[in-house]
Protein backbone atom coordinates (compact mmCIF):
# COMPACT_ATOMS: atom_id res chain seq x y z
CA UNK A 1 0.00 0.00 0.00
CA UNK A 2 1.33 3.47 -1.00
CA UNK A 3 1.11 5.92 1.63
CA UNK A 4 -0.12 8.53 -1.00
CA UNK A 5 -3.42 6.34 -1.71
CA UNK A 6 -4.12 6.06 2.15
CA UNK A 7 -3.52 9.73 2.56
CA UNK A 8 -6.31 10.40 0.15
CA UNK A 9 -8.87 7.29 0.94
CA UNK A 10 -11.40 9.06 2.96
CA UNK A 11 -12.95 5.38 2.90
CA UNK A 12 -10.06 3.83 4.70
CA UNK A 13 -8.93 6.83 7.63
CA UNK A 14 -6.08 5.29 9.86
CA UNK A 15 -6.33 6.11 13.62
CA UNK A 16 -4.37 9.73 13.33
CA UNK A 17 -6.02 10.30 10.25
CA UNK A 18 -9.58 9.69 11.95
CA UNK A 19 -8.68 11.73 14.89
CA UNK A 20 -8.00 14.73 12.50
CA UNK A 21 -11.39 13.84 10.63
CA UNK A 22 -13.58 16.95 11.14
CA UNK A 23 -11.22 18.52 12.86
CA UNK A 24 -10.69 22.62 13.28
CA UNK A 25 -6.97 23.16 13.69
CA UNK A 26 -5.32 26.32 15.50
CA UNK A 27 -1.64 26.72 14.45
CA UNK A 28 0.69 29.44 15.65
CA UNK A 29 4.02 29.72 13.86
CA UNK A 30 3.07 28.33 10.95
CA UNK A 31 5.30 30.34 9.29
CA UNK A 32 8.13 28.52 10.49
CA UNK A 33 10.38 26.05 9.64
CA UNK A 34 8.44 23.32 11.42
CA UNK A 35 5.34 24.85 11.30
CA UNK A 36 5.21 24.65 7.51
CA UNK A 37 5.51 20.82 7.39
CA UNK A 38 2.82 20.80 9.88
CA UNK A 39 0.86 22.44 8.00
CA UNK A 40 1.29 20.52 4.86
CA UNK A 41 1.37 16.82 6.33
CA UNK A 42 -1.98 18.15 7.53
CA UNK A 43 -3.58 19.09 4.61
CA UNK A 44 -2.00 16.48 2.75
CA UNK A 45 -2.13 13.04 4.80
CA UNK A 46 -5.69 14.56 6.67
CA UNK A 47 -8.11 14.50 3.95
CA UNK A 48 -10.92 14.54 6.09
CA UNK A 49 -9.62 17.59 8.53
CA UNK A 50 -12.21 20.24 8.76
CA UNK A 51 -9.91 24.06 8.32
CA UNK A 52 -6.22 25.02 9.31
CA UNK A 53 -6.65 28.55 11.59
CA UNK A 54 -2.88 29.80 11.04
CA UNK A 55 -2.17 32.71 13.31
CA UNK A 56 -0.41 35.47 11.13
CA UNK A 57 1.38 39.02 12.17
CA UNK A 58 2.03 41.10 9.95
CA UNK A 59 6.17 41.33 9.56
CA UNK A 60 8.73 43.91 7.38
CA UNK A 61 5.95 45.90 6.12
CA UNK A 62 4.17 42.55 4.28
CA UNK A 63 0.73 41.66 5.41
CA UNK A 64 -0.54 37.99 6.86
CA UNK A 65 -1.70 37.10 3.07
CA UNK A 66 1.05 38.12 1.06
CA UNK A 67 3.18 36.35 3.61
CA UNK A 68 1.05 33.00 3.44
CA UNK A 69 1.30 33.56 -0.37
CA UNK A 70 4.76 33.61 -0.34
CA UNK A 71 5.14 30.69 2.03
CA UNK A 72 2.77 28.56 -0.47
CA UNK A 73 5.64 29.26 -3.38
CA UNK A 74 7.62 27.88 -1.29
CA UNK A 75 8.76 24.07 -2.82
CA UNK A 76 8.07 22.23 0.00
CA UNK A 77 4.39 22.56 -0.96
CA UNK A 78 4.94 21.29 -4.63
CA UNK A 79 3.69 18.25 -3.58
CA UNK A 80 0.84 18.72 -1.52
CA UNK A 81 -0.26 21.22 -4.85
CA UNK A 82 0.12 17.97 -7.02
CA UNK A 83 -2.10 15.85 -5.00
CA UNK A 84 -4.43 17.91 -3.64
CA UNK A 85 -4.90 20.78 -5.41
CA UNK A 86 -7.65 22.07 -4.14
CA UNK A 87 -5.95 22.35 -0.25
CA UNK A 88 -6.38 26.56 -0.19
CA UNK A 89 -10.49 26.61 0.91
CA UNK A 90 -9.36 24.70 3.81
CA UNK A 91 -6.75 27.56 4.96
CA UNK A 92 -8.34 30.59 7.34
CA UNK A 93 -5.62 33.48 8.30
CA UNK A 94 -6.26 34.85 11.07
CA UNK A 95 -4.01 38.00 11.38
CA UNK A 96 -3.02 37.69 15.46
CA UNK A 97 0.28 38.81 17.36
CA UNK A 98 1.70 36.40 19.76
CA UNK A 99 3.10 38.93 21.52
CA UNK A 100 0.23 40.88 22.12
CA UNK A 101 -2.48 41.00 24.90
CA UNK A 102 -5.42 38.23 23.78
CA UNK A 103 -2.99 37.40 21.01
CA UNK A 104 -4.11 40.30 19.21
CA UNK A 105 -7.24 38.84 17.77
CA UNK A 106 -10.76 40.46 17.20
CA UNK A 107 -13.80 40.02 19.35
CA UNK A 108 -15.10 37.83 16.34
CA UNK A 109 -11.97 36.47 15.19
CA UNK A 110 -11.94 35.17 19.16
CA UNK A 111 -15.45 33.73 19.17
CA UNK A 112 -15.18 32.08 16.16
CA UNK A 113 -11.99 30.26 17.54
CA UNK A 114 -13.35 29.51 20.70
CA UNK A 115 -16.66 27.87 18.79
CA UNK A 116 -14.47 26.08 16.08
CA UNK A 117 -11.70 24.93 17.25
CA UNK A 118 -10.65 21.28 18.38
CA UNK A 119 -7.01 21.05 18.16
CA UNK A 120 -4.16 23.68 18.77
CA UNK A 121 -0.42 23.23 17.78
CA UNK A 122 1.76 26.50 19.45
CA UNK A 123 4.63 26.27 17.32
CA UNK A 124 5.34 30.25 17.53
CA UNK A 125 8.75 30.58 19.09
CA UNK A 126 11.67 32.67 19.08
CA UNK A 127 14.47 29.69 18.39
CA UNK A 128 17.49 32.39 18.32
CA UNK A 129 20.03 31.52 21.55
CA UNK A 130 20.95 34.66 22.26
CA UNK A 131 17.90 36.92 22.26
CA UNK A 132 17.39 39.34 24.79
CA UNK A 133 16.02 38.11 27.19
CA UNK A 134 12.76 41.29 27.26
CA UNK A 135 11.73 39.35 23.71
CA UNK A 136 12.20 36.09 24.82
CA UNK A 137 10.27 36.03 27.37
CA UNK A 138 7.69 37.73 25.62
CA UNK A 139 7.48 35.28 22.80
CA UNK A 140 8.40 31.91 24.38
CA UNK A 141 6.41 32.60 27.69
CA UNK A 142 3.76 35.20 27.95
CA UNK A 143 2.73 34.03 24.44
CA UNK A 144 2.02 30.47 25.62
CA UNK A 145 -0.16 31.53 28.36
CA UNK A 146 -2.31 34.26 26.50
CA UNK A 147 -3.19 30.72 24.17
CA UNK A 148 -4.10 29.01 26.76
CA UNK A 149 -6.51 31.92 28.37
CA UNK A 150 -7.74 31.31 24.58
CA UNK A 151 -7.94 27.98 25.04
CA UNK A 152 -9.97 27.36 27.89
CA UNK A 153 -13.12 29.57 26.49
CA UNK A 154 -12.85 26.72 23.76
CA UNK A 155 -15.89 24.81 23.68
CA UNK A 156 -15.01 21.59 22.15
CA UNK A 157 -10.91 20.84 22.90
CA UNK A 158 -9.88 17.93 22.26
CA UNK A 159 -5.38 18.60 22.88
CA UNK A 160 -3.28 21.93 22.91
CA UNK A 161 0.11 20.55 22.38
CA UNK A 162 2.64 23.49 23.14
CA UNK A 163 6.33 22.86 21.29
CA UNK A 164 8.82 23.04 23.77
CA UNK A 165 12.49 22.15 23.51
CA UNK A 166 14.68 18.88 24.57
CA UNK A 167 17.10 20.98 26.15
CA UNK A 168 14.55 23.46 27.73
CA UNK A 169 16.63 21.66 30.80
CA UNK A 170 20.16 21.61 29.57
CA UNK A 171 22.03 22.65 32.54
CA UNK A 172 21.19 18.87 33.46
CA UNK A 173 23.49 15.56 32.76
CA UNK A 174 20.11 13.28 32.57
CA UNK A 175 16.71 14.67 31.13
CA UNK A 176 13.17 12.54 31.76
CA UNK A 177 10.05 13.15 30.43
CA UNK A 178 9.11 15.02 33.35
CA UNK A 179 9.12 18.59 34.77
CA UNK A 180 11.92 20.23 36.39
CA UNK A 181 12.24 22.85 39.25
CA UNK A 182 12.46 26.39 37.95
CA UNK A 183 12.61 29.05 40.50
CA UNK A 184 11.68 31.82 38.61
CA UNK A 185 8.36 33.63 38.48
CA UNK A 186 7.15 35.14 35.17
CA UNK A 187 4.94 37.91 36.43
CA UNK A 188 7.35 38.77 38.82
CA UNK A 189 10.10 38.64 36.11
CA UNK A 190 8.26 40.65 34.00
CA UNK A 191 7.58 43.30 36.38
CA UNK A 192 11.20 43.53 37.14
CA UNK A 193 12.25 43.47 33.54
CA UNK A 194 9.56 46.66 32.55
CA UNK A 195 11.99 48.80 35.18
CA UNK A 196 15.24 47.99 33.87
CA UNK A 197 16.96 49.50 30.29
CA UNK A 198 18.21 46.93 28.29
CA UNK A 199 21.77 47.07 29.23
CA UNK A 200 20.68 46.70 32.93
CA UNK A 201 18.91 43.54 32.03
CA UNK A 202 22.41 42.16 30.32
CA UNK A 203 24.50 43.25 33.37
CA UNK A 204 21.76 40.88 35.62
CA UNK A 205 21.25 38.02 32.65
CA UNK A 206 24.06 35.93 34.04
CA UNK A 207 21.90 36.23 37.61
CA UNK A 208 18.37 35.53 36.47
CA UNK A 209 19.55 32.33 33.96
CA UNK A 210 21.26 30.62 36.86
CA UNK A 211 22.10 27.22 35.43
CA UNK A 212 20.63 27.98 32.16
CA UNK A 213 22.90 28.63 29.38
CA UNK A 214 21.23 31.41 27.37
CA UNK A 215 17.49 33.00 27.59
CA UNK A 216 16.09 30.71 24.84
CA UNK A 217 16.51 27.24 26.98
CA UNK A 218 15.53 29.28 30.11
CA UNK A 219 12.72 30.97 28.78
CA UNK A 220 11.40 27.50 27.64
CA UNK A 221 11.92 25.83 31.13
CA UNK A 222 10.17 28.64 32.46
CA UNK A 223 7.17 28.35 29.53
CA UNK A 224 6.67 24.45 30.66
CA UNK A 225 6.43 25.58 34.41
CA UNK A 226 3.77 28.60 34.18
CA UNK A 227 1.44 26.10 31.65
CA UNK A 228 1.66 23.35 34.13
CA UNK A 229 0.38 25.70 36.71
CA UNK A 230 -1.84 27.46 35.06
CA UNK A 231 -3.38 24.45 32.42
CA UNK A 232 -6.16 23.29 34.50
CA UNK A 233 -8.78 21.25 32.89
CA UNK A 234 -7.25 21.71 29.43
CA UNK A 235 -5.92 19.05 27.83
CA UNK A 236 -2.12 19.56 27.77
CA UNK A 237 0.45 18.06 25.68
CA UNK A 238 4.04 19.32 26.04
CA UNK A 239 6.54 17.74 22.98
CA UNK A 240 9.91 18.24 23.18
CA UNK A 241 12.27 17.73 20.06
CA UNK A 242 15.94 17.91 19.90
CA UNK A 243 17.80 19.87 17.07
CA UNK A 244 15.39 19.70 14.52
CA UNK A 245 16.91 19.36 10.70
CA UNK A 246 15.81 19.33 7.51
CA UNK A 247 13.31 16.80 6.49
CA UNK A 248 14.35 13.01 5.67
CA UNK A 249 11.49 12.54 3.60
CA UNK A 250 9.00 14.08 3.21
CA UNK A 251 7.56 16.25 1.44
CA UNK A 252 11.05 16.14 -0.39
CA UNK A 253 14.55 15.01 0.75
CA UNK A 254 16.52 17.11 3.09
CA UNK A 255 14.59 20.72 2.51
CA UNK A 256 14.97 23.20 4.62
CA UNK A 257 14.69 27.04 5.12
CA UNK A 258 17.03 28.54 7.64
CA UNK A 259 20.72 28.12 9.12
CA UNK A 260 20.43 27.37 12.65
CA UNK A 261 22.57 25.09 14.61
CA UNK A 262 24.40 22.34 12.45
CA UNK A 263 22.87 23.85 9.44
CA UNK A 264 24.60 26.88 10.06
CA UNK A 265 28.43 24.76 10.93
CA UNK A 266 27.42 22.99 7.80
CA UNK A 267 27.32 25.87 6.00
CA UNK A 268 30.19 27.65 7.68
CA UNK A 269 32.70 24.96 7.02
CA UNK A 270 31.30 24.38 3.46
CA UNK A 271 32.00 27.74 2.53
CA UNK A 272 35.32 28.13 3.90
CA UNK A 273 34.16 30.39 6.44
CA UNK A 274 33.87 28.44 9.73
CA UNK A 275 37.69 27.01 10.28
CA UNK A 276 37.68 26.28 13.63
CA UNK A 277 34.88 25.76 16.46
CA UNK A 278 35.16 24.43 20.28
CA UNK A 279 33.43 21.26 19.84
CA UNK A 280 34.02 17.66 21.09
CA UNK A 281 33.46 15.01 18.49
CA UNK A 282 33.00 12.55 20.91
CA UNK A 283 29.67 14.55 21.95
CA UNK A 284 26.50 13.24 20.83
CA UNK A 285 24.33 15.47 18.53
CA UNK A 286 20.55 14.64 19.00
CA UNK A 287 19.49 15.44 15.64
CA UNK A 288 15.63 14.97 14.32
CA UNK A 289 14.61 15.66 11.22
CA UNK A 290 11.97 17.87 10.93
CA UNK A 291 9.19 15.82 8.92
CA UNK A 292 9.90 13.01 11.90
CA UNK A 293 9.52 15.30 14.35
CA UNK A 294 5.28 16.49 12.92
CA UNK A 295 4.81 13.14 12.76
CA UNK A 296 5.29 12.24 15.98
CA UNK A 297 3.37 16.10 17.10
CA UNK A 298 0.75 15.22 15.46
CA UNK A 299 0.51 11.04 16.86
CA UNK A 300 1.89 12.59 20.32
CA UNK A 301 -1.46 15.31 20.05
CA UNK A 302 -3.76 11.59 19.58
CA UNK A 303 -2.66 10.55 22.64
CA UNK A 304 -2.80 13.40 24.41
CA UNK A 305 -6.72 13.74 23.91
CA UNK A 306 -6.80 9.80 24.55
CA UNK A 307 -5.25 10.30 28.03
CA UNK A 308 -7.32 13.13 28.98
CA UNK A 309 -10.76 11.35 28.13
CA UNK A 310 -9.83 8.18 30.03
CA UNK A 311 -11.70 7.63 33.32
CA UNK A 312 -8.32 8.20 34.97
CA UNK A 313 -6.94 11.53 33.17
CA UNK A 314 -3.25 12.37 34.05
CA UNK A 315 -2.54 14.48 37.11
CA UNK A 316 -0.14 16.52 35.10
CA UNK A 317 0.73 17.27 31.16
CA UNK A 318 2.19 14.35 29.32
CA UNK A 319 5.60 15.23 28.34
CA UNK A 320 7.32 13.60 25.27
CA UNK A 321 10.83 13.65 24.27
CA UNK A 322 11.26 13.61 21.12
CA UNK A 323 15.46 12.39 20.56
CA UNK A 324 17.66 10.05 18.30
CA UNK A 325 20.58 9.43 20.99
CA UNK A 326 18.52 6.82 22.21
CA UNK A 327 18.08 4.38 19.51
CA UNK A 328 20.48 6.26 16.69
CA UNK A 329 22.77 8.09 17.75
CA UNK A 330 25.20 10.11 15.69
CA UNK A 331 28.14 12.05 17.12
CA UNK A 332 29.57 15.87 16.12
CA UNK A 333 32.14 14.34 14.82
CA UNK A 334 30.27 11.85 12.50
CA UNK A 335 28.09 14.90 11.48
CA UNK A 336 30.63 16.56 10.19
CA UNK A 337 32.95 13.13 8.67
CA UNK A 338 29.61 13.02 6.30
CA UNK A 339 28.94 16.07 5.27
CA UNK A 340 33.01 16.31 4.79
CA UNK A 341 32.65 13.03 2.39
CA UNK A 342 29.84 14.70 -0.16
CA UNK A 343 31.35 18.44 0.04
CA UNK A 344 33.94 17.60 -3.02
CA UNK A 345 30.79 16.83 -5.12
CA UNK A 346 28.32 19.06 -3.99
CA UNK A 347 30.17 22.18 -3.30
CA UNK A 348 28.47 25.54 -2.97
CA UNK A 349 29.02 28.17 -5.86
CA UNK A 350 29.79 30.84 -2.90
CA UNK A 351 32.21 29.48 -1.04
CA UNK A 352 35.38 31.81 -0.34
CA UNK A 353 37.93 29.09 0.57
CA UNK A 354 38.35 25.16 0.78
CA UNK A 355 37.11 23.34 3.49
CA UNK A 356 39.28 23.42 6.78
CA UNK A 357 37.58 23.04 9.77
CA UNK A 358 39.42 22.26 13.30
CA UNK A 359 37.27 20.67 16.20
CA UNK A 360 38.52 20.89 19.84
CA UNK A 361 36.91 20.56 23.05
CA UNK A 362 39.14 23.28 24.96
CA UNK A 363 38.11 26.25 25.33
CA UNK A 364 41.74 27.80 24.98
CA UNK A 365 42.99 25.94 22.08
CA UNK A 366 40.12 27.25 20.12
CA UNK A 367 40.59 30.75 20.69
CA UNK A 368 44.16 30.12 19.52
CA UNK A 369 43.41 28.65 16.74
CA UNK A 370 40.54 31.48 16.07
CA UNK A 371 43.34 34.58 16.61
CA UNK A 372 45.26 32.25 13.54
CA UNK A 373 42.34 30.66 11.14
CA UNK A 374 40.07 33.77 11.82
CA UNK A 375 41.35 37.03 12.78
CA UNK A 376 44.69 37.56 10.95
CA UNK A 377 42.94 36.01 7.42
CA UNK A 378 40.32 38.52 8.31
CA UNK A 379 42.32 41.04 9.15
CA UNK A 380 44.92 40.77 6.12
CA UNK A 381 41.45 40.50 3.63
CA UNK A 382 40.11 43.63 5.50
CA UNK A 383 43.85 45.63 5.09
CA UNK A 384 43.59 44.97 1.42
CA UNK A 385 40.11 46.20 0.85
CA UNK A 386 41.09 49.46 2.37
CA UNK A 387 44.03 49.68 0.34
CA UNK A 388 42.03 49.01 -2.75
CA UNK A 389 39.05 51.80 -1.59
CA UNK A 390 36.87 48.94 -0.53
CA UNK A 391 35.22 48.83 2.32
CA UNK A 392 36.55 46.45 5.07
CA UNK A 393 33.91 43.98 6.33
CA UNK A 394 35.32 40.31 7.49
CA UNK A 395 36.32 41.59 10.73
CA UNK A 396 32.60 42.19 11.30
CA UNK A 397 31.55 38.98 10.03
CA UNK A 398 33.81 37.21 11.89
CA UNK A 399 32.18 38.75 15.07
CA UNK A 400 28.92 37.06 14.24
CA UNK A 401 30.56 33.81 12.99
CA UNK A 402 32.45 33.97 16.83
CA UNK A 403 28.75 35.07 18.55
CA UNK A 404 26.91 32.04 17.36
CA UNK A 405 29.64 29.36 17.53
CA UNK A 406 29.90 30.40 20.94
CA UNK A 407 26.54 29.81 21.72
CA UNK A 408 26.44 26.47 19.90
CA UNK A 409 30.07 25.02 21.35
CA UNK A 410 27.94 24.68 24.92
CA UNK A 411 25.55 21.76 23.19
CA UNK A 412 28.38 20.57 21.47
CA UNK A 413 30.70 20.18 24.42
CA UNK A 414 28.15 18.42 26.92
CA UNK A 415 26.72 14.83 27.11
CA UNK A 416 22.91 14.86 27.84
CA UNK A 417 21.77 11.21 28.70
CA UNK A 418 17.65 11.37 27.31
CA UNK A 419 15.10 9.23 28.48
CA UNK A 420 12.22 9.01 25.68
CA UNK A 421 10.12 5.80 27.38
CA UNK A 422 6.88 7.18 26.65
CA UNK A 423 7.84 8.25 22.71
CA UNK A 424 8.88 4.87 22.53
CA UNK A 425 5.77 3.40 23.92
CA UNK A 426 3.64 5.79 20.99
CA UNK A 427 5.60 4.33 18.75
CA UNK A 428 5.18 0.86 19.82
CA UNK A 429 0.97 1.49 20.12
CA UNK A 430 0.85 3.07 16.75
CA UNK A 431 -0.98 0.77 13.92
CA UNK A 432 0.68 -0.12 11.28
CA UNK A 433 -0.89 1.56 8.54
CA UNK A 434 -0.25 5.04 10.56
CA UNK A 435 3.88 4.28 10.76
CA UNK A 436 3.26 4.35 7.49
CA UNK A 437 1.97 7.19 7.17
CA UNK A 438 3.55 8.92 9.80
CA UNK A 439 6.90 7.60 10.48
CA UNK A 440 8.42 8.88 13.66
CA UNK A 441 10.69 6.26 14.64
CA UNK A 442 14.29 7.33 14.94
CA UNK A 443 15.56 3.65 14.39
CA UNK A 444 14.72 3.76 10.60
CA UNK A 445 17.00 6.88 10.03
CA UNK A 446 20.19 6.04 8.13
CA UNK A 447 22.35 8.80 8.77
CA UNK A 448 24.43 7.80 6.33
CA UNK A 449 22.32 7.84 3.58
CA UNK A 450 20.58 11.27 4.96
CA UNK A 451 23.96 13.04 4.90
CA UNK A 452 24.52 12.07 1.42
CA UNK A 453 21.87 14.67 0.38
CA UNK A 454 22.13 17.27 3.16
CA UNK A 455 24.32 19.07 1.38
CA UNK A 456 22.13 19.13 -1.81
CA UNK A 457 19.49 20.76 0.27
CA UNK A 458 21.55 23.24 1.46
CA UNK A 459 22.43 24.29 -2.13
CA UNK A 460 18.59 23.68 -3.50
CA UNK A 461 16.69 24.91 -0.98
CA UNK A 462 18.71 27.44 1.36
CA UNK A 463 21.13 28.78 -1.40
CA UNK A 464 18.67 28.54 -4.28
CA UNK A 465 21.37 27.26 -6.09
CA UNK A 466 20.10 25.03 -9.34
CA UNK A 467 22.00 21.86 -10.57
CA UNK A 468 23.40 23.97 -13.35
CA UNK A 469 25.89 25.70 -11.43
CA UNK A 470 27.30 22.59 -10.18
CA UNK A 471 30.13 22.59 -13.26
CA UNK A 472 31.26 25.60 -12.42
CA UNK A 473 31.08 25.22 -8.42
CA UNK A 474 33.53 22.31 -8.66
CA UNK A 475 36.07 23.82 -11.04
CA UNK A 476 36.20 26.90 -8.63
CA UNK A 477 36.25 24.53 -5.53
CA UNK A 478 39.31 22.47 -7.27
CA UNK A 479 41.01 25.60 -7.87
CA UNK A 480 40.02 26.84 -3.57
CA UNK A 481 41.67 23.39 -2.99
CA UNK A 482 44.93 24.03 -5.07
CA UNK A 483 45.12 27.34 -3.77
CA UNK A 484 44.45 26.26 -0.11
CA UNK A 485 47.62 23.98 -0.45
CA UNK A 486 49.97 26.39 -1.17
CA UNK A 487 49.22 28.58 1.56
CA UNK A 488 49.08 25.46 3.77
CA UNK A 489 53.18 24.86 2.02
CA UNK A 490 54.19 28.41 2.49
CA UNK A 491 52.74 28.64 6.03
CA UNK A 492 54.61 25.07 7.22
CA UNK A 493 57.88 26.60 5.19
CA UNK A 494 57.89 29.61 7.08
CA UNK A 495 57.36 28.09 10.32
CA UNK A 496 59.94 25.26 9.84
CA UNK A 497 62.35 28.24 9.22
CA UNK A 498 61.50 30.32 11.35
CA UNK A 499 62.47 27.05 14.08
CA UNK A 500 65.54 26.25 12.29
CA UNK A 501 66.52 30.68 12.59
CA UNK A 502 65.64 30.24 16.19
CA UNK A 503 67.50 26.63 16.50
CA UNK A 504 70.51 28.21 14.88
CA UNK A 505 70.75 31.01 17.41
CA UNK A 506 70.68 29.10 20.45
CA UNK A 507 73.08 27.00 19.02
Amino acid sequence: MRIDDNCNDCNRLSEIQQFYNGKNVLITGATGFLGKILVEKLLRCCPGVENLYLLVRQKRGKDIYTRIEEIFEDPVFNRLKDEVPKFRHKVVVIPADCEAAGLGLTLSDRQMLTEKVNIIFHSAATVKFDEHLRAALVTNVRAPLHLLRLARDMKDLKVLMHISTAYSNSHLSRIEEKFYPCEADCEHLQNTIDKLTDSEIDKLLPTILGEWPNTYTFTKALAEKELRLNSGNVPLGIFRPAIVISTAKEPLKCWLDNMYGPTGVAVGSATGMLRTMQCDENVTADLVPVDFVVNCLMASALNVHKAYSSSSPPPEPPIFNYVSSVENPITWGDFMKLNLARIDQEPFANAVWYISLTLTKYAIMNQIYIFFLHIIPAALVDGLAVCVGKKPKMLKVYSKIHKFSSVISYFCTREIKFSNQRTRELWQQTSDTDKQIFPFSMREIDWRDYFNDYLVGIRRYLFKESDDTLPRARIKWRRLYYLHQIVRIIFFTFALYAVWSILALIC
